[in-house]
């Protein structure tokens, strides 16, 4: 890619990421973005389809951002407490951006991208684990596990949330 394509889609997210901070993604409009961004609507769309293809590619980058830093799944499905201790620090190494663009109405898309993405790499890596049983169980560890953390990480010791819900986790993979 040139730098001048480069550097204005730099300037797009930067003025969505500007944007998105203050308001909901339904409200935000290809105008006042990039007029942020210093471009014309033209141009805007020369990268995107609309506010939300460039958001869904922003959520979809920073999942496989957090997903993509667990190193080896297969060791850490056999070690829950360790895959827990992964994913709760790649998740906080991209709070500030979670929280932008998971915010208000798009919330509850978090934790099911999340599952898929996990999924997907671990089926691809590992096929062994493509079973009815596992994906249940996986489903149950990383829904539970994300809604556990989302609900009591800043009101508590985030070593010894994942301390529980590591825990309970092994306890989950050992049934």
């Amino acid at each position: 890619m040139d730098l001048r394509k480069e550097r204005t889609k730099r300037s797009i997210i930067n003025a969505f990421l500007e944007l998105r901070a203050k308001k909901q993604l339904e409200k935000i409009t290809v105008k006042e973005l990039a007029d942020l961004a210093m471009i014309n609507k033209a141009t805007f769309y020369s990268h995107y389809n609309d506010v939300y293809d460039l958001s869904t590619s922003l959520e979809n980058e920073t999942v496989d951002s957090i997903i993509n830093s667990v190193s080896d799944l297969n060791e850490l499905v056999q070690n829950p407490r360790r895959l827990t201790e992964e994913l709760i620090v790649a998740f906080l190494s991209q709070i500030s951006l979670v929280t932008i663009l998971f915010g208000d109405t798009r919330n509850a898309m978090l934790s099911d991208i999340m599952e898929k993405k996990f999924k997907q790499k671990l089926y691809s890596e590992h096929p062994e684990f493509n079973t009815l049983e596992w994906d249940v169980k996986l489903t149950a560890i990383l829904q539970g596990s994300f809604h556990a953390f989302k609900c009591n990480y800043k009101d508590t010791d985030i070593s010894e949330l994942t301390r529980i819900i590591g825990d309970i986790n092994e306890r989950l993979l050992k049934e």
